[in-house]
């Protein structure tokens, strides 16, 4: 299955690698503890938004469909989606 948010979830993880580059090269320039400590914030919160948008792409369509069946499906998606939750 093709997740539709996967491109735009792969665009926000460049960019913060772009910011993780930055934030290196700041680093080893010397730069003052508060800009580090800035950008490094700016740099988890795009992963964390990454994060969310993938988990949430997921509940939508793997689980969403995954619970519409009975039994084992419904039983396996349900396992699945306690296991996710730990990553949220």
């Amino acid at each position: 299955m093709k997740h539709t948010s996967h491109p735009d979830i792969v665009k926000r993880l460049k960019r913060a690698t772009g910011h993780l580059t930055s934030v290196i090269a700041m680093i080893e320039n010397e730069r003052p503890c508060l800009d580090l400590a800035q950008q490094l914030h700016a740099v988890e919160h795009a992963i964390g938004n990454a994060k969310r948008e993938l988990i949430h792409d997921h509940i939508d369509h793997c689980l969403v469909d995954a619970t519409e069946g009975t039994g084992r499906a419904a039983r396996e998606a349900l396992s699945e989606f306690k296991a996710l939750t730990k990553y949220l």
